[in-house]
């Protein structure tokens, strides 16, 4: 390579460094003022799904959900259940609201996928859900799965429905997990390292929303 070619690739490498940084300061310190309900009234947490939120296949128990709750020092409910549709969590939902949580993660819509049923009826209840919780105060942050069997038009579901209702929206925490043997415990459950990435991607955000809580008069 010449010394001009050289000379250019280290530009090249410079910027995307430089790009690089940049993306990480702004997912570190994400932009939260235009979401529904900031700041958070609290840090009272829950973590609303199916068996992803269950922690299935963590042989620690609890998933992604406990080790946020050991990183952030802060308590997590989780009301994860195996299995659950997007309908059958709508059913759930009055129990949750009486807990009173003041921020939100939900991850629904998997089951829904495998089950085929219509995505306009998965994020039909998905709205109602998140909303519902918006009224009573939370702060609601999706979290979206797509890829392998979820059909084409969840990330685009997921995005829509997290824009419209001005919630923070992390999408696919599957990414790179699903179908890497060294990450999963089965066909679609994520193991202790794979749930360990999915920590890694929801905490930089969920610690922002829980600094900012900690910092309301």
């Amino acid at each position: 390579m010449s010394v001009r070619g050289v000379g250019a690739l280290a530009a090249a490498l410079l910027l995307m460094g430089g790009a690089a940084l940049f993306f990480f300061r702004s997912a570190a310190t994400p932009d939260l003022s235009s979401y529904t309900n900031m700041p958070p009234r609290g840090t009272r947490i829950a973590a609303f799904g199916d068996s992803l939120v269950e922690g299935v296949g963590s042989a620690r128990g609890g998933g992604f959900v406990s080790l946020l709750e050991e990183r952030l020092n802060v308590p997590l409910l989780n009301a994860g259940r195996a299995g659950d549709t997007t309908r059958d969590a709508l059913k759930r939902l009055p129990a949750l609201l009486k807990e009173r949580p003041d921020i939100v993660l939900v991850l629904l819509g998997g089951n829904d996928a495998l089950r085929r049923v219509p995505p306009e009826e998965t994020f039909a209840n998905l709205r109602t859900i998140i909303t519902r919780l918006q009224e009573e105060g939370a702060v609601v942050v999706v979290l979206g799965v797509s890829g392998g069997f979820f059909q084409k038009q969840y990330a685009r579901g997921f995005a829509r429905l997290a824009e419209e209702l001005r919630a923070p929206y992390i999408p696919n925490v599957l990414k790179g997990i699903v179908g890497r043997p060294e990450l999963t415990a089965d066909l679609v459950h994520p193991n202790d390292t794979g749930y360990a990435r999915i920590a890694d991607r929801v905490e930089p955000l969920l610690r922002a929303l829980v600094a900012r809580a900690q910092e309301r008069p």
